[in-house]
C-alpha cells in the first residue's frame, strides 16, 4: 500500500466575523498562488469593492451643492451620534442580504483591526487583500452607489459620485499606485456624463468610466451618442457594471434572495447588451471599449443564439448591424469572470469557446462580496491552456487598459 504524502499543517480558522483578518481569511489563497508561481503570472483583478459606506462622512464634504452638503454634513454631525445609513444613498436592505450566510461577511461592516497611521484605512485592507491573491494590480467600485441609477432624485446621482469620484482622485487613490478605478458616471443625467469624462478622464488612478447598470434609461438614446464620443476619444473603456434592486419590478415575484440575486446581477445586463448590439452601438463607436462586468458568464451564450435566431426573421429592425449579434458580442466586447458559473463544466467550456474568453474575458474577485473568486478559479480550469490563462489573469487587462 502506498504511504499517502505529507502534508504541511493548516491551522484551523475560526469563524469569519466582521473582526477577522483579511490575511487569515486569504491565508490558504496566498499559499495557493506560492505553490503555483503566481509570482510569474501578471494578476490584474478588474472589480473589486470599496465599502464606501465607511468614508461617508469624508466623501460628503466634497458635494458641490451647499445645501445638499450642509444637509449631508448635519446628518452625519457628531454631535448627533451616528446615523444608521449614508446620507442619500438610496440601497435596499436587500444588499445586506449578501452578507448573511455566505462565506465572508465583511459587507455588512468592515471591523478587522488596522493600526492608526497616515494611510487610509481602506488602502491597508486593499494591500491585504492584494498580498493574499497575489494581484499586481486592483480595479475598485463603491457598493452601495451601484442601485443610486434609480434614485428619485436624478441631481442626487449627480452631486453624491461627484464627491465620491473626487474624493477618490485626491485623497484615496494617490496613496496606491497599484489601485485604479473606473470613475462612477451619472448616466441619467448626460450633459452630467459629459462632464464626469471632462472632470476626470485624465486624473490619476481612473483608467475608465463606470454605468451602474441597474437603471431604467435606454443605453441607445441618442442623448448619449456625445458622452459615448468623449468616451471613445480618451481611449479608456466604459463599463457596465450590474447588480440589482429588489424593488425592480421585473424582479418583484422572487420572493429569496437566492433568487434575485441569480437573476438581478444578470438581467440589467442583458437588457443594456441587448439594446447595445441591436441599435449597432458598437458600428457607431467602433473604437469604444465596453465591458459587462459582474454579471458572470453563462447569460452570454444564450443572448448570442436568441438574437442570432431573431435577428435573422427581422434585420430590417436592427439596419445598423453588418454581421451577426453574436459577432459584436464575442468581438467587441469584454467580460469579467465572476461569478463563473463553474458547476457544468462541460457548459462552461463551451460558454469560454464562444465569448473568445482568451481575449475577451477579464479576471475578476468581487472581494470582499460573498461569492468572491481568486487567481485560481481561473488557473485550475482544464479546458484553456497556460497561455489563455495567463491572458485572462492579467494581458488581457494590460492590453485593454494601456
Amino acid at each position: 500500500m502506498n504511504k499517502r504524502p505529507s502534508f504541511e499543517a493548516v491551522q484551523e480558522l475560526s469563524p469569519i466575523t466582521v473582526f477577522s483578518d483579511t490575511r487569515d481569511q486569504l491565508a490558504h489563497a496566498k499559499r495557493d498562488a506560492q505553490r503555483k508561481r503566481f509570482d510569474d503570472v501578471f494578476i490584474c483583478d478588474i472589480d473589486a469593492h470599496h465599502v464606501e459606506n465607511a468614508s461617508w462622512n469624508s466623501i460628503v464634504r466634497y458635494i458641490e451643492d451647499p445645501v445638499i452638503r450642509e444637509h449631508a454634513l448635519s446628518y452625519h454631525s457628531e454631535r448627533d451620534g451616528p446615523t444608521s445609513a449614508p446620507f442619500g444613498l438610496n440601497s435596499t436592505f436587500g444588499m445586506r442580504y449578501q452578507s448573511a450566510g455566505g462565506r465572508i461577511p465583511h459587507q455588512m461592516a468592515i471591523r478587522e483591526t488596522v493600526e492608526k497611521s497616515s494611510t487610509h484605512r481602506d488602502i491597508t485592507l486593499a494591500r491585504r487583500t492584494m498580498d493574499g491573491m497575489a494581484l499586481d494590480y486592483q480595479v475598485i467600485f463603491p457598493t452601495a452607489m451601484l442601485t443610486l441609477g434609480l434614485h428619485p432624485q436624478p441631481n442626487m446621482e449627480v452631486q453624491l459620485s461627484r464627491a465620491y469620484n473626487s474624493w477618490l482622485v485626491e485623497e484615496f487613490l494617490p496613496q496606491e499606485p497599484n489601485l485604479g478605478t473606473m470613475v462612477y458616471v451619472p448616466f441619467n443625467t448626460p450633459e452630467e456624463a459629459c462632464k464626469t469624462v471632462e472632470l476626470f478622464g485624465n486624473k490619476k488612478g481612473v483608467i475608465g468610466f463606470c454605468v451602474t447598470s441597474v437603471r431604467e434609461k435606454a443605453v441607445h438614446d441618442n442623448a448619449y451618442m456625445r458622452f459615448y464620443k468623449m468616451v471613445e476619444e480618451t481611449g479608456k473603456p466604459l463599463a457596465f457594471h450590474a447588480a440589482y434592486h429588489w424593488n425592480d419590478t421585473s424582479l418583484a415575484s422572487c420572493s429569496t434572495f437566492l433568487s434575485v440575486h441569480a437573476l438581478g446581477f444578470s438581467w440589467c445586463n442583458i437588457v443594456h447588451a441587448t439594446n447595445w448590439v441591436l441599435h449597432g452601438m458598437s458600428e457607431r463607436f467602433p473604437k469604444l471599449k465596453v465591458i459587462w462586468i459582474e454579471s458572470g458568464l453563462a447569460w452570454v451564450p444564450f443572448l448570442m443564439q436568441r438574437l442570432d435566431d431573431q435577428y435573422l426573421l427581422r434585420q430590417s429592425e436592427a439596419p445598423l448591424l453588418k454581421r451577426m449579434p453574436s459577432d459584436y458580442l464575442r468581438e467587441n466586447c469584454w467580460y469579467s469572470s465572476q461569478p463563473m458559473e463553474r458547476s457544468h463544466p462541460k457548459a462552461l467550456a463551451v460558454t469560454l469557446e464562444m465569448i473568445n474568453a482568451e481575449n475577451q474575458l477579464l479576471y475578476a474577485s468581487d472581494w470582499p462580496h460573498f461569492d468572491f473568486d481568486t487567481p485560481s478559479t481561473i488557473w485550475d480550469l482544464p479546458s484553456l491552456s497556460e497561455q489563455a490563462k495567463r491572458n485572462i489573469l492579467g494581458l488581457n487587462a494590460a492590453k485593454l487598459l494601456g
